[in-house]
């Protein structure tokens, strides 16, 4: 092994845990560690604050407790992360720099391209090169088939080569709605510390939304906490509101841990386990620990797959010609009286954060209903949500939400109108318009906007034997041309902010 003096390890922003990538087995004396704060990725974008706030202070946080254990920590601000190494390099002149693989496509490429050694990314239960394995010569792709895989080669929730309870999915009992009666534990939330307040006046005016308030881990101690807590208080109860939208709460049982995943401060393997270790204790009922578990195992380290797969032309598809701008009841909640666009816009704006059926069946809907150019949502998706890898979003974004790949990652697209929100939420109520309507004033956006869709991508809709259905329904309304001139009038109105 090389001495300090000729070995560096670059930790990236994502990476922060000792116990993977290029720290992993190394000990204090044997490398000197290396993390750069970049000005022009900091000022790439319009971030939300939260965002900045909690990659900065993870890795000043990480770095100190790097140096407290008895590392040799460089850390460095630089016009950018080549610019810091290059610095690093005049100053130390190691012989080899290493670093674990970048979650991102184009900064792998660039690290491989200024000489650093790359070791495997095991931030993730399945590599790249096992999903590619798993692929294969797949005609098609499915997030099922592949869960169910991940849980026979991990072993969670199986019991001799079977489903736990006989069961790989317990969906279908996962989809109710909130009820008045409902309670669901409050996530921890650590206080502000000397750090905390250093980063923000560190960072002045630059981004927007809210300061955070302590709901995002910074170290990997909070980190912990956060998965205790989740896995005593909101596990038990997480299964069957998962997909539930209300006003009464903004966390409900979901566990908040993305961001620390995300960074590294938390493995999935281990939190995997305190699931598993739950469960088999009877602290958890089955369809929670497996519906958790499936977002886990299954949907998260499905999409890593996919994104190693198929970038970096992935980024780039738009197969249904979305050509619109962003919105501005995305930028701004008060520009939009649809209480369920506005209430989900606010809480990303507070916390930088929703949860996935808000980004999905709200958001990321009305942005495809309105013909949003994908790319300007992916957009305003990373610059706006603390957990927003790219490697996270892309997929999510582009084959998940608004159908710009054409059906290759889903066998539909996710369309839906006034009535999926009404069904699982509380916002409709106090809504001024009336998902009941898709006509006249009271009309809602998403009822009348969903037929829209369906009449301007008929033909690829009557091809697909999931959506064919949806296309007859819309040539037997009486209402039909009615329908589709008041949802012109609200595409209008919001792409001016007046809806």
């Amino acid at each position: 092994m090389a001495s300090p003096a000729t070995e560096t390890v670059w930790v990236l922003g994502d990476q922060l845990n000792r116990a993977t990538g290029a720290l992993r087995g190394r000990r204090p004396g044997d490398v000197r560690v290396l993390l750069i704060e970049s000005d022009r990725r900091i000022q790439a974008r319009n971030w939300h604050r939260q965002r900045l706030h909690l990659y900065l202070t993870a890795m000043r946080r990480f770095a100190r407790e790097l140096e407290k254990s008895g590392f040799e920590v460089d850390y460095r601000r630089a016009p950018s992360f080549r610019a810091g190494l290059e610095e690093h390099r005049r100053s130390f002149r190691p012989d080899t720099v290493t670093a674990m693989t970048p979650s991102r496509f184009g900064a792998a490429r660039s690290l491989a391209d200024w000489n650093v050694s790359l070791v495997p990314n095991d931030q993730f239960l399945c590599s790249p090169d096992a999903f590619r394995a798993w692929a294969g010569d797949r005609q098609s792709l499915r997030m099922e088939t592949f869960y169910r895989w991940q849980r026979e080669r991990t072993g969670y929730l199986m019991e001799d080569g079977e489903p736990a309870e006989g069961r790989w999915n317990y969906d279908t009992e996962n989809r109710k709605p909130a009820t008045a009666d409902d309670v669901w534990p409050a996530p921890p939330r650590a206080r502000l510390d000397d750090l905390d307040r250093e980063v923000l006046d560190d960072l002045g005016n630059a981004g927007f939304g809210d300061d955070p308030e302590g709901w995002w881990a910074t170290s990997r101690r909070q980190a912990l906490g956060q998965l205790r807590h989740f896995v005593k208080e909101r596990l038990p109860v997480f299964g069957p509101h998962q997909d539930a939208l209300t006003e009464r709460s903004w966390h409900l049982a979901h566990a908040l841990l993305s961001p620390a995943l995300n960074l590294g401060l938390l493995h999935p393997r281990e939190v995997c386990d305190a699931v598993e270790k739950a469960y088999r204790a009877g602290d958890v009922p089955i369809a929670s620990a497996e519906g958790f578990l499936r977002q886990v195992i299954g949907w998260r380290e499905y999409v890593w797959g996919l994104y190693w797969l198929w970038m970096p032309d992935y980024r780039r598809l738009n197969r249904l010609e979305a050509r619109r701008a962003l919105l501005p009841c995305f930028e701004a909640p008060e520009r939009t009286e649809m209480r369920c666009v506005a209430h989900a816009v606010g809480g990303v704006r507070a916390r930088g954060w929703s949860h996935h059926i808000e980004r999905l069946m709200v958001l990321a809907n009305l942005a495809l209903l309105t013909e949003v150019r994908p790319q300007a949502f992916l957009d305003w998706m990373e610059r706006s949500y603390v957990d927003a890898a790219e490697w996270v979003m892309v997929p999510n974004v582009i084959g998940m939400g608004l159908h710009a790949d054409g059906g290759r990652m889903a066998s539909k697209p996710y369309a839906a109108g006034g009535a999926y929100v009404n069904r699982m939420s509380d916002h409709c109520g106090a809504c001024r318009y009336d998902p009941k309507q898709r006509t006249g004033e009271r009309a809602c956006p998403l009822s009348s906007l969903y037929w829209r869709f369906v009449d301007r991508h008929r033909e690829r809709l009557a091809r697909n034997p999931r959506t064919s259905m949806a296309v007859r329904s819309l040539d037997k309304l009486r209402d039909r041309d009615a329908t589709l001139e008041r949802a012109n009038q609200l595409l209008r109105g919001l792409s001016r902010g007046k809806v």
